[in-house]
């Protein structure tokens, strides 16, 4: 069962930052295909960032990039965690070129965990490698749990950015960041049983939320949407058409 609801500890991004990242991400990025997969590493200050894009498909030409990013690094999660896949598959099948990376210290990804600081940097050198790859693009964010805090922070207030997707939003982290100034289409998914991030809380966090928006309740899902991912994606497939 669905329910629809429409309705900073954040400084913003230093010009100083901003540069290195770009400056960074001139370098040649390495790529590998496999199977119309494209295994790629993203440059960044100390090495790269590991990556799977799933580009167009030939004749495309699309109308948005995506970005999805993964949960907590400490607590396993992974860029092949199955939300973070199940959201970029939906992407994709909707001619939405889709990346998924795994943040400093997972996987092949170098550094190490940051306390979501450099993880916000990490989404940026990845808006950097998709700006390059496709410029002009507008870029649509989602992330998952820990994803979607650093996501949506830094998609907030990132030009290239035209639309956000949060799935188990971790409303406490935000610490009364509610996106203020943000006029971005955003999705959130939240389950009802979620005592991860508790439901209630994400609910008072939204409200603060401007427009436009949307909040989508699968009654009864926990934390990972156990047995709803279906769900999950046809909630996000219908939100891309309307924006």
């Amino acid at each position: 069962m669905l329910c629809m609801l429409y309705m900073h500890h954040s400084e913003a991004p230093k010009r100083a930052r901003n540069k290195a990242i770009r400056r960074y991400s001139e370098e040649q990025e390495t790529v590998m295909v496999t199977s119309q997969i494209l295994h790629v590493n993203i440059p960044t200050s100390t090495g790269h960032l590991e990556g799977i894009l799933k580009p167009e498909e030939p004749g495309v030409q699309p109308r948005y990039t995506s970005i999805v990013c993964h949960p907590h690094p400490l607590y396993g999660g992974t860029m092949h965690n199955k939300v973070v896949f199940k959201v970029a598959q939906t992407l994709q099948e909707e001619d939405i070129p889709a990346l998924r990376f795994n943040f400093r210290g997972v996987g092949r990804s170098i550094g190490t965990y940051d306390e979501g600081r450099g993880e916000m940097d990490d989404v940026r050198y990845a808006l950097e490698f998709m700006s390059r790859r496709y410029p002009g693009i507008p870029i649509i964010i989602a992330g998952f749990s820990f994803g979607s805090y650093v996501g949506l922070r830094v998609g907030a207030n990132d030009d290239r950015v035209q639309a956000m997707i949060g799935l188990g939003v971790p409303a406490r982290w935000f610490e009364g960041n509610t996106l203020q100034g943000c006029h971005k289409p955003k999705l959130i998914i939240h389950g009802t049983k979620d005592d991860t991030a508790p439901y209630d809380l994400t609910v008072q966090w939204f409200e603060q939320v401007p427009a436009p928006k949307s909040m989508v309740a699968i009654e009864g899902a926990d934390h990972f949407f156990q047995g709803r991912l279906d769900e999950v994606q046809a909630i996000v497939s219908r939100f891309l058409q309307t924006i």
